[in-house]
Parts: structure tokens; sequence; C-alpha cells
């Protein structure tokens, strides 16, 4: 019997592991991509965590790079967004999602791939916003998220023109 127990747990403890290195992957608008039928609470917590970790990302690249444009403007920019996310939680009776986006920014190996993490972070950020905007919601939460979209097409464009300098 132990001998049949014991691949049954090593095979179970592997699949724990795999499962658990997959999620860590996941945060932001990686996980919203994914999601059928979120709720709110879920959703505002996928916008809080995508807004997290473009902060965290653009501050690793002011401290690898030096403050520079538009990165210097857009990590302050980033910092509004969270702020303008935070009240949504406490209106609506969730709590606000500790911020581990350090554990999942996007190392970039120089300048240029610093920009390209700036271009795909707010692809995502926009595609995140557009999924998130189909869905029935209260009308603040819906604004919030139009002007959160609209501030990463502007962001998109600043990262472009900075990666066309390469």
């Amino acid at each position: 019997m132990t001998k049949k127990i014991i691949p049954l747990l090593l095979f179970s403890f592997m699949l724990l592991v795999a499962t658990n290195v997959y999620s860590a992957g996941l945060f932001g608008a990686k996980v919203a991509e994914q999601a059928s039928d979120p709720t709110l609470g879920q959703m505002l917590t996928y916008a809080i965590q995508d807004e997290y970790l473009a902060h965290a990302e653009y501050e690793f690249i002011i401290g690898k790079y030096g403050s520079i444009r538009p990165f210097s403007n857009i990590i302050r920019a980033e910092e509004t967004h969270i702020d303008m996310l935070k009240p949504l939680f406490e209106k609506y009776g969730f709590q606000v999602p500790e911020n581990t986006a350090k554990e999942h920014i996007v190392v970039p190996k120089d300048l240029k791939g610093a920009f390209e993490t700036g271009v795909q972070a707010e692809i995502d950020n926009i595609g995140m916003y557009e999924k998130l905007l189909e869905k029935s919601l209260p009308d603040d939460v819906k604004s919030v998220f139009q002007r959160l979209r609209d501030a990463s097409g502007n962001h998109l464009r600043a990262f472009k023109n900075g990666l066309s300098r390469y």
C-alpha cells in the first residue's frame, strides 16, 4: 500500500508546485485575459494589480537607467491611477490587494528593451480595460476604467515614440 501512495503523493506534490509556478506568472492584465466571468471585486483587483505592475516596472527602469522620459512622467501617472482605483474598493466593500508587483516585473536587458516593456505593458493594460468595459459595471467604475484605458493610450504613444529612436 505504501508503494502505491508514495508515487501518488509525489505526483500530487509536483502538480501543486507546477500550478503555483504557473500562477505566479499571472498578474493583473494576464489574469484578466483568462477570466471569463469576473466579479466586480476581481475586476478591480486585476486593474489595480496591472497599475501596480506598470509602476513597479517603470520604477525598476528608472532605477537602472536614470530618470528618463517618458518613464519619469508616466510613473507619476501610474500612482494617480492607483489612487483612482482605491476608493472604488472601499465603496464596494473590497479590500485593496497587497502590492506584490515587484515579483512579476519584466526585467529589460537594455534601454530599447525598456521601451519595448513599456509598449507591451500599455498594450496589455488597454486590452484588459477593453475587456472589462464589456462587462456590466457601476457607472463610477466604468468611468474610471475608461479614463485609465485612455491614459494608457497616451502612454503607449509615448513609449512607441521612444522606441522609434532605436
